[in-house]
């Protein structure tokens, strides 16, 4: 059964995570047309119309002091919704983040490298300072919580979650199980001491740990038990389960993890500081003993190459691999009926979205399906082509340039291979692929590109045909961007005429070339005429 939207306007689409507190999905802004998160938590059952207002104020407080922490390492809080119907659900907007969480990398087999770890955990401690300084105390940090995202940037999750929930008073005596992470609990959060940022330094010291031994700090058969370890228990120096551990990394790790508080380092520019010596160096590259396993983000990176501009990825101009390397099968493959009601639907989701303007989510629907038919039909049938052309188009549409290009640019090979390099399909998707580059700069390439496709129009078709007269209008309108103002009337003035008499003076595109031309006669003749 659907979701009900969240606040008119915020949809659930799919289920990511699952945890006591609640529930993180994949959900979709109606109104900004954007993918979000919304994190689902379920808080105690507000029994009383004073203990739910109680929690109402709570909420909106901590989510407005968590949107004031400026960081990259933050993600973004766009919106907080209480449920009013009930009070004990709350849903907290924020930016999608794709990546890979610590909790995934750490295994007692895998043993991360030390820069790795390292850098993981600066970035933290980077984060960290930023929110201390609002103040913001995380109270829950632990590997499910810190995100490596696919650039490498490190993203610290669920910022005042344990504060609107209370989740730092569990008490060592307390019954039943507590509402926590017990395994990264400072000592004072188990007695239900005062809290303070140095919770979240023990919390750093057990993450490290973990990071770098492959295993929790403390393991018992209980909870209970697990949390008088923290009490009581010294933790294992690192150098006794790794010995390639340097001993200032392992001194700094028992340093976090003092039981008092005030014995810890001073704060979190200290920690960083103390982590900085087996940080790469700028410019330094990745030694072979570094690796980690294939598609593991890097976090290193932002170290190596600090304010690097953004990578050229496959989305310039790179054919999809994935899509090119997609086992061949048969045209002529059977299509079953569960999945010709898939891509039915699929379709039909996708029109209503178009006609909408909801288009980021148009290409995500008709994205979810390309491959499941690729795999049954090949990557080159018809159906599938054209669902890609459907999630090109969708691109486009929404201003996501770098992502349509790739996918135009391999349309146009698979087209021209199936039918021919002068077919229609093949022709259209070369000129929305220069059109996508002109969109990110790439004017020269463009206007080759539009330029190619215009001369195999006029010999297919006439100069006056509806494909012709707009490749014609777009590179006119490259050639004025260019500072070209001659080449660009000795175009437009014939594209205008052949306008005013095949579409008519009040025809929309026919007006934004005669304006063009007002424009180009004032700058070339000083006339307006």
């Amino acid at each position: 059964m659907p979701q009900k939207p969240v606040a008119g306007r915020y949809e659930l689409l799919e289920q990511l995570n699952h945890g006591g507190m609640g529930e993180v999905w994949r959900g979709y802004d109606a109104v900004l047309d954007r993918p979000v998160a919304v994190k689902v938590i379920r808080g105690q059952a507000a029994a009383t119309p004073q203990l739910a207002e109680e929690l109402a104020k709570r909420f909106r407080r901590e989510a407005r002091i968590t949107a004031r922490i400026q960081h990259p390492g933050v993600p973004q809080v766009y919106d907080a919704v209480l449920d009013e119907d009930s009070y004990d659900r709350l849903f907290l907007v924020m930016e999608l983040v794709e990546g890979v969480p610590l909790s995934h990398l750490v295994h007692p087999d895998l043993s991360l490298p030390i820069g790795w770890a390292v850098a993981v955990a600066a970035q933290v401690a980077t984060v960290l300072s930023y929110a201390h300084e609002v103040p913001v105390i995380h109270r829950d940090l632990k590997p499910g919580n810190i995100l490596v995202a696919h650039d490498g940037t490190v993203k610290v999750l669920d910022f005042g979650i344990a504060a609107i929930l209370r989740t730092d008073v569990t008490k060592l005596t307390a019954t039943g199980s507590p509402v926590g992470t017990y395994q990264y609990m400072s000592p004072e959060q188990v007695r239900g001491g005062q809290v303070t940022p140095k919770v979240d330094l023990y919390a750093l010291g057990c993450v490290l740990h973990e990071l770098l031994s492959g295993r929790v700090l403390f393991s018992a058969d209980s909870e209970y038990l697990v949390m008088f370890q923290h009490v009581n228990a010294p933790p294992a120096p690192l150098r006794q389960l790794r010995a390639d551990v340097p001993a200032e990394l392992e001194e700094l790790v028992l340093h976090l993890l003092r039981k008092a508080p005030e014995a810890r380092p001073a704060d979190v520019q200290e920690v960083y500081e103390r982590l900085r010596p087996f940080l790469p160096a700028a410019g330094e590259e990745p030694s072979p003993h570094e690796a980690v396993p294939p598609g593991t983000p890097d976090p290193t990176g932002v170290f190596r190459r600090p304010y690097a501009p953004r990578s050229r990825g496959r989305s310039v101009g790179a054919p999809d691999r994935a899509a090119a390397e997609a086992p061949a099968v048969p045209a002529a493959a059977p299509l079953s009926e569960t999945l010709r009601a898939q891509i039915r639907e699929a379709r039909e989701h996708y029109d209503a979205l178009v006609e909408e303007e909801r288009f980021s989510q148009a290409a995500e629907v008709a994205g979810e399906i390309v491959e499941p038919a690729a795999q049954a039909l090949g990557a080159e049938n018809k159906v599938v082509l054209a669902l890609r052309a459907r999630r090109a188009g969708a691109r486009l549409l929404g201003g996501d340039f770098r992502a349509a290009l790739p996918e135009f640019e391999m349309l146009a090979e698979a087209y021209s291979r199936i039918n021919g390099p002068t077919s229609r399909a093949a022709l259209d998707c070369r000129a929305q692929a220069a059109r996508c580059r002109a969109e990110l700069g790439q004017v020269t390439e463009a206007l080759t590109a539009l330029e190619s496709v215009l001369g195999v129009v006029r010999n297919v078709d006439s100069d006056a045909s509806e494909e012709a007269v707009v490749l014609r209008r777009d590179i006119g309108m490259l050639l004025l961007a260019q500072g070209r103002a001659a080449e660009a009337r000795a175009l437009l003035e014939p594209l205008h005429d052949d306008l005013n008499l095949v579409y008519g003076p009040e025809d929309e595109m026919t007006l934004e070339v005669a304006e063009a031309l007002a424009v180009l006669r004032l700058d070339l003749d000083g006339t307006t005429g």
